[in-house]
């Protein structure tokens, strides 16, 4: 089926593991980004025939842009993202990938450059076929493990029909998963000398009375608004820091919070509801929401995903199972957009892990299914 060995996308993961591209918003002591390994796989490409090219996000922060096709048809993109996180702590050697049985270990094996492998090998092996009438693009992009620059700069500049994401599922299908909203709270007190109790009020008492509402409207009403494949809305505070002294009332307070959203859920909605539940308690307190990244849902019925379930189908000899997950994905993104999206890829362990590995024949099967998929996909008139 393949125009590429298994033995050669072994050796081209392996190839991938060895190029450090760890985030450098994540990991800057690292010195490390993703122009080297951007760079291997343009050439990787072009001697495979699929003509590539680098496009720049920020200095020294590349997206991969590849294209395959005549346009006579629908228009498939398959993503992946090819930085990982930092290497801290990790109890084997990141970027020396070893291979034991059907394992292969080293950073970024599962999360995700055994999916970034098979969709250059995908492309290669519909390249060197030439038969499909529509057109494969590819979005290597940057920086998904922080802000997602990449992915956002590619769905600006770069139009598909449909997309495919290759984070490591265990070859299951997943059609949803949650967003989130972060938030900063602060309360503001009256600074005094901590022997005047007359004069002084504690911005961390009041906003202990924040944290506590906060916690009832997790436990007692977000914990029982649950979504089919995602589970149920949540919320957890996540950094807090107040005060200037010991003997000194706290003149403020400061904290974090997440909230990870269902794709039933509406964001005007959700800040609307964390706004009134704060201000029951702390009327003065200010609340700034600095940063959110939506869910994402794609109807199981979308085309798409019905090639890529006739793909598993017909590769694995099984039903795929469709699934949902609290992570947050360049998915949405991509949905956001109005692509119709669904995520397939490896299975493994230890995604920010001190052990990380992949499965190696599920890099086969993953691989097998994007060529299917993209072939039938790509001959939709």
């Amino acid at each position: 089926m393949q125009a590429i060995t298994n033995a050669a996308i072994l050796q081209l993961l392996r190839e991938l593991i060895r190029i450090p591209s760890v985030n450098p918003s994540l990991a800057p002591e690292e010195g490390h980004n993703e122009v080297e390994i951007a760079t291997f796989i343009v050439d990787w490409l072009q001697a495979h025939h699929v003509p590539a090219k680098l496009e720049y996000v920020e200095p020294n922060r590349p997206n991969v842009i590849a294209e395959i096709g005549a346009g006579d048809g629908p228009t498939l993109c398959l993503c992946a993202h090819l930085d990982t996180v930092g290497t801290k702590g990790m109890e084997i050697a990141p970027f020396e990938p070893k291979v034991e049985g059907n394992r292969v270990y080293g950073r970024g094996s599962c999360d995700m450059k055994a999916g970034v492998a098979a969709i250059l090998c995908t492309a290669a092996t519909l390249a060197a076929e030439g038969t499909h009438k529509g057109k494969l693009k590819l979005a290597l992009v940057c920086d998904e493990e922080y802000a997602s620059i990449g992915a956002d700069h590619y769905v600006q500049h770069h139009k598909a029909d449909a997309c495919i994401l290759t984070e490591p599922s265990d070859l299951k299908l997943v059609v949803k998963h949650k967003g989130f909203l972060w938030g900063k709270v602060t309360t503001v007190g009256r600074s005094a000398h901590g022997s005047r109790w007359d004069l002084g009020e504690s911005a961390i008492s009041t906003m202990g009375k924040v944290l506590v509402r906060l916690d009832d409207l997790d436990l007692n009403i977000l914990r029982n608004r649950i979504e089919d494949l995602v589970g149920p809305a949540s919320m957890h505070v996540s950094l807090v820091n107040g005060g200037v002294g010991v003997s000194t009332y706290a003149p403020d307070c400061e904290i974090h919070l997440e909230r990870r959203t269902l794709p039933s859920e509406n964001m005007d909605e959700i800040t609307l509801e964390l706004e009134k539940a704060i201000h029951e308690v702390a009327q003065n307190a200010q609340i700034d929401w600095y940063f959110s990244r939506p869910p994402f849902s794609c109807d199981p019925k979308e085309s798409i995903v019905q090639h890529v379930i006739k793909s598993c189908e017909s590769t694995l000899r099984l039903q795929p199972q469709l699934i949902g997950w609290g992570v947050w994905t360049d998915a949405a993104i991509f949905s956001a957009a109005n692509i119709p999206t669904v995520n397939i890829g490896p299975t493994g362990f230890g995604l920010h892990e001190a052990v990380e590995w992949v499965d190696f024949d599920s890099v086969i099967n993953n691989t097998n299914i994007l060529i299917n998929a993209a072939k039938t996909y790509l001959q939709e008139a």
